[in-house]
């Protein structure tokens, strides 16, 4: 899985298609990311020690990263592809456009 947290994405399918936002955890055992403010869900907490105030809040759920494209600075949303630099290191860069992402 080549996106990770903190990554820039754009939704490509779904209810919240073209929604721009961070990635706030991946999940690579499942192929999944958990995108802010993309496919939110209300859930019923009771209050406990951690949330004093229980209630309706909203939580994020996770998405297929097959669903979502990572934006590149230039030329927008695009694949992923790989490269090896100098120091043997491997390096994601833009399908569109060859930068490094």
């Amino acid at each position: 899985m080549r996106i990770r947290k903190g990554d820039r994405v754009q939704v490509m399918s779904g209810k919240d298609r073209g929604k721009r936002a961070d990635v706030v955890r991946a999940i690579p055992s499942e192929g999944r990311v958990i995108v802010e403010g993309v496919h939110v869900a209300k859930r019923h907490a009771k209050p406990t020690r951690a949330t004093m105030q229980g209630g309706v809040i909203d939580k994020f759920m996770p998405v297929a990263v097959s669903s979502v494209a990572i934006i590149c600075g230039s030329c927008g949303p695009t694949r992923i592809g790989m490269r090896v630099d100098e120091q043997g290191r491997k390096l994601r860069i833009c399908r569109k456009c060859g930068a490094d992402l």
